[in-house]
């Protein structure tokens, strides 16, 4: 029997933004200890907020700044999201001060260290679990995601090879050619979904490389890519901020090499849904782990 929900103090945040109308959008109950084994009752928090992700504190330990953080979906429960992790860091933050926290994922430990951002929101950035790439299969993968997307393989960047790439669950990784290509996304729905169910895909990651001028600043500066994620396994179309996604991501570069020292990586997601959103990936060589930062604020709730 699942358990009322009515009296569930959700927080509403959105990460990845310093303003409430970027980002994406998170709930996070900060004390979900009641539902820890109720996750029908999460669900329906989670489809009765809307948004992609809530997150769920369902056990602390407040003197180690431990916590057992679950997700879910509208639909379902999700093993890690980032934006999620980062709006809940930023959360516990706002009420208890910054500093370091620990969560406990079905995915593994995440460590957030979170900071104030002098006068503007604090930000949060999240270890990951190590990730891990590997090259898509043509066949069984990468045909039936680009029937469903309405693309086709002309489309596709040949310097970025599709890959699915793992940091707490798996994303499959497609490189557009033109910043067009990224802009027009219109693709079906249920053939999407479909494929990802098939193929434990918790979203698909479509980046276009923003090419500079090679100048100093650039390279000082790191990668700009942009990004948007379908989301149909979730209930929802697409993600404005997909951190998880992120992520994975740099496992991806590490894969292809394309991570020679330190690497700042700077993501840019959501412009095309409205909902602008910036990601900083930092990625090393030789730590499998990836580091994602951003800033989140809370969303106003009327009544």
């Amino acid at each position: 029997m699942t358990a009322p929900t009515t009296d569930i103090d959700v927080l509403h945040y959105s990460a990845f933004t310093t303003h409430p109308d970027g980002g994406n959008p998170a709930g996070v109950v900060l004390d979900a200890a009641a539902l820890a084994d109720d996750d029908a009752a999460m669900t329906a928090v989670a489809a009765r907020v809307g948004y992609s992700e809530t997150a769920f504190i369902t056990e602390r330990n407040e003197a180690a700044r431990r916590y057992r953080l679950r997700y879910f979906s509208p639909l379902a429960e999700v093993a890690f999201c980032g934006h999620a992790t980062i709006a809940t860091a930023v959360a516990l933050a706002d009420r208890d001060g910054p500093g370091e926290l620990i969560f406990d994922t079905a995915s593994g430990e995440i460590r957030v260290e979170t900071t104030a951002d002098g006068d503007g929101p604090s930000r949060a950035t999240l270890t990951s679990v190590p990730t891990r790439s590997r090259p898509a299969e043509p066949g069984a993968e990468v045909e039936p995601t680009l029937a469903a997307l309405r693309w086709s393989a002309d489309d596709l960047d040949p310097a970025l090879p599709p890959h699915v790439a793992f940091a707490g669950n798996d994303h499959l990784v497609l490189a557009a050619a033109t910043r067009e290509r990224l802009a027009d996304l219109d693709y079906d729905y249920d053939a999407l979904e479909a494929v990802m169910r098939r193929r434990g895909w918790t979203t698909v990651h479509l980046v276009w490389r923003e090419v500079g001028d090679g100048s100093a600043d650039e390279v000082t500066n790191g990668l700009v890519f942009h990004a948007r994620d379908p989301f149909p396994v979730g209930g929802v179309v697409e993600d404005p901020a997909t951190g998880a996604a992120a992520a994975a991501f740099g496992g991806y570069l590490r894969a292809l090499g394309l991570v020679g020292g330190p690497t700042r990586v700077r993501i840019r997601q959501g412009e095309d849904m409205g909902r602008p959103s910036d990601l900083l990936l930092d990625v090393t060589p030789d730590e499998p782990r990836a580091r994602v930062s951003g800033q989140a604020v809370r969303i106003p709730q009327s009544g």
